[in-house]
């Protein structure tokens, strides 16, 4: 990793940090409200979404969003034989009653033993720590999507949700093995950048 790479991750680790909790639910109010307007999003059936623990845009209303419109939730939890995510489906009461486990590296996890792979999802909604115009995505230094994605066979719609300040004007470096993203929305606006979006916003 580059040391521009090194503080780019630095820096945004930092300012997510300070995103203040009346600001969390602004943005994750203002995303809901996009993300209600995607064709992508009404249309799936089998969506993948995130537990926010590292000042990530927060999940809980696009979850609970999703539960009132009769979608199959599912939650990552790592594999530990190939540091690869399985997706767990869990329900709403599972949900609101947090059954979930506290993984080592500071997230929550489905307490069920056994998960999906990725290519049972229609979408997938994944964190990040930073974008670029051209759908880059450059998460928290695991590699678990990226890793997770590679392999998957059929591969979901990716969509990623960010702060207006993780979206990034320059472009990042993309290795080999980065998986990139098909949209991404941040509070002020929508991207796509894949042509098999057609012409369906994100």
């Amino acid at each position: 990793m580059s040391m521009d790479m090194k503080s780019l991750r630095k820096t945004l680790r930092q300012q997510r940090r300070r995103v203040s909790v009346f600001e969390h639910k602004k943005t994750e109010q203002r995303v809901l409200a996009q993300l209600g307007q995607s064709p992508i999003f009404n249309q799936a059936q089998h969506i993948g979404v995130y537990l926010h623990a590292f000042g990530e845009v927060h999940s809980h209303r696009i979850i609970m969003r999703s539960f009132a419109l009769g979608k199959k939730v599912y939650l990552p939890m790592i594999c530990n034989m190939n540091q690869t995510l399985h997706w767990v489906r869990i329900t709403q009461q599972q949900y609101l009653n947090k059954r979930f486990s506290q993984h080592p590296l500071g997230m929550k996890e489905p307490m069920q033993s056994r998960g999906k792979d990725a290519k049972q999802l229609d979408l997938l909604i994944m964190p990040l720590l930073a974008c670029d115009a051209w759908g880059t995505r450059i998460g928290m230094g695991g590699g678990y999507y990226d890793r997770t994605l590679a392999t998957a066979a059929i591969k979901p719609i990716r969509m990623g949700l960010a702060h207006d300040f993780q979206y990034v004007e320059t472009r990042l470096d993309r290795q080999l093995w980065d998986q990139p993203l098909d949209g991404l929305i941040t509070p002020s606006k929508s991207y796509r950048f894949k042509r098999n979006l057609r012409k369906n916003s994100v």
